[in-house]
């Protein structure tokens, strides 16, 4: 077969498959480009994998040992809609949330919670009582799925906001509704007949904004299947740009290893909604480790592994130091945050059967954006790639809305049918972000002539660390309780392994000291164990200020990188 540019590609497989036919589409009053034949919902994507898992009998899904095929999983899904419906009263305007690791039990409940269309609530696993108690109120969720650690953060809360708590796994003997035994007296195990309309919300996921608090993105039906089809579209064009070898052997079966948190879009659009439609089979890492993570490739024969860029670059380490080039991966993408550009070209020698990729994509735009894979990434390493055909559109725009040329700076924003819907609650951010249907995304870039995206700053004080999104205000407010801190800024110090890290620069009060022992002990339950900085520098004078007397972030910052920090 000839090889296709992927232009070519594209456009041969939107004229003859009609799964990916594109066609306009007004959402909220604004003209889309969208996929007019697929699934409408996120349940019905459970549906309509069955025949792409062997109608339900290939196996689906591993955990630590323990296996569902695709069938009992399903069935485990819709027990647990009737359980909500049934015995919860769960519907329609209803939120419910989700506190868990990497538990298979995640993964039912968010299909359980969509099936009955309410809205899933995805908590971040690793915040603390404070943080879950702003999402919970915010939200408005009562019902929560929690584990044991995340059970018992949430017990000093139960009453206050009146949550009814299903403990999962650890988290069944501190609470009154065991999931196990709600599973098995469901009364169904057939899938519910409930009209949930494509343009219905199906999530709420906390990303970290510039004004401390996280914000609740509203995801909808529409915005993740049409991102999760995108994915899917590419599989089918791979082959027509890059035709298999005559004589190679049959492509193995797709199946990832989800090792990055499920409360994540890295994870669950990507990774877990994509296999449900593309027939992959599953392996949940309830913790990362490298060499575990090595010995699951090999033994479950796994193709594809996305993680965060510091995830890849261990894998790579643990992989030469157990001798292995994993021959059976074909993917290893990156993703919650850039890929340092030195490592590219080494991945791709420890693992030659590997494209090696890099994406770009935001919460906000249920993980869907701009990546690219292979040769195209080696040569241009520290590249973001290209936007992903065929439903978003793209601008680099200057600070008065108008189109930069290109080669100039100007802010990605984007529009498409997987945008959120809006920000919970915060109807001047929305405006702000959103407009006539395209999203203004915060990242500073330039495109070439070919359509390559280089990202190059963020308008956005936010630090990305090991792919979590650190808001510099939350840090700051933080640090502002403690005693004798008159002011604070934080921002991001470079970090070899996680690609940044948290730095703080805090003025005392004349006489006061502050150890960094002594400042990780202060904020430990008032921040998750992430945002607490790594680097502190202290001193006495006032920060840095610029003409608008707004701390100088960038100034200040190249000052404690030179001089180096004071932590100890």
């Amino acid at each position: 077969m000839t090889a296709m540019s992927p232009e070519e590609a594209v456009a041969h497989v939107l004229s003859t498959n009609p799964t990916f036919a594109v066609a306009p589409a007004e959402i909220r009053g604004v003209t889309y480009k969208a996929f007019k034949n697929i699934p409408p919902t996120v349940p019905a994507l459970l549906a309509a994998g069955m025949a792409q898992h062997a109608d339900g009998a290939a196996n689906y899904l591993l955990y630590e040992g323990e296996r569902w095929t695709y069938g009992a999983f399903s069935e485990e899904v819709h027990r647990m809609s009737h359980v909500l419906k049934d015995t919860f009263g769960i519907g329609k305007q209803d939120r419910v949330a989700i506190a868990l690791r990497n538990y298979p039990e995640l993964l039912t409940a968010v299909l359980a919670i969509s099936a009955t269309g309410a809205t899933v609530v995805f908590l971040n696993a690793w915040w603390t009582t404070q943080e879950l108690e702003y999402a919970l109120r915010d939200s408005d969720a009562k019902l929560v799925f929690a584990d044991g650690p995340r059970a018992e953060r949430l017990q000093p809360l139960t009453a206050e906001l009146d949550l009814t708590v299903i403990g999962v796994r650890d988290g069944e003997q501190m609470s009154q509704h065991k999931y196990g035994a709600l599973r098995d007296g469901a009364s169904s195990a057939e899938p519910l007949d409930i009209t949930i309309d494509t343009d219905d919300d199906f999530a709420v996921m906390y990303s970290s904004g510039t004004m401390g608090h996280p914000k609740g993105v509203v995801q909808t039906h529409r915005s993740a299947v049409n991102a999760v089809f995108t994915w899917l579209m590419q599989a089918v064009v791979a082959p027509l740009v890059t035709p298999p070898e005559g004589g190679a052997p049959d492509a193995l079966r797709p199946s990832a290893l989800v090792a990055t948190p499920l409360f994540h879009v890295t994870a669950t659009h990507p990774l877990f909604l994509l296999s449900l439609v593309a027939g992959a089979h599953v392996t949940l890492m309830r913790k990362w480790d490298a060499e575990e993570a090595v010995r699951l490739i090999r033994s479950e024969k796994i193709t594809r592994f996305l993680g965060v860029p510091t995830q890849s670059a261990e894998l790579m380490t643990a992989a030469r130091r157990m001798g292995t080039q994993l021959e059976t991966l074909d993917y290893v993408g990156s993703g919650g945050a850039k890929r340092p550009g030195a490592q590219v070209a080494a991945l791709a020698d420890a693992f030659p059967n590997a494209g090696i990729a890099t994406g770009w994509g935001m919460t906000e735009t249920n993980a869907l954006g701009i990546g690219m894979i292979g040769d195209d990434y080696v040569a241009r390493p520290e590249c973001a790639g290209k936007l992903h055909p065929p439903v978003q559109e793209l601008k680099l725009l200057d600070d008065d809305g108008n189109e930069v040329p290109l080669g100039e700076l100007g802010e990605i924003t984007v529009k498409s049918p997987a945008n959120m819907r809006c920000y919970l609650n915060q109807p001047e951010a929305t405006a702000d972000a959103l407009q006539d249907g395209w999203l203004k995304t915060g990242d500073l870039a330039v495109m070439d002539a070919d359509g390559y995206i280089t990202i190059l700053d963020r308008k956005k004080n936010i630090i990305i660390r090991g792919g979590e999104n650190i808001a510099c205000l939350d840090v700051e407010g933080a640090l502002h309780r403690l005693p004798h801190v008159i002011d604070a800024c934080a921002f991001s110090v470079p970090d070899e392994r996680l690609g940044e890290s948290v730095g703080a620069c805090v003025q005392l009060a004349e006489g006061a000291s502050m150890t960094h022992a002594e400042m990780a002990q202060a904020l430990d339950s008032h921040l998750a164990q992430f945002k607490i900085p790594q680097h502190l520098w202290v001193q006495h004078e006032p920060l840095a200020r610029g003409t608008t007397d707004k701390i100088d972030r960038r100034s200040l910052r190249a000052v404690c990188l030179e001089n180096g920090d004071n932590k100890a």
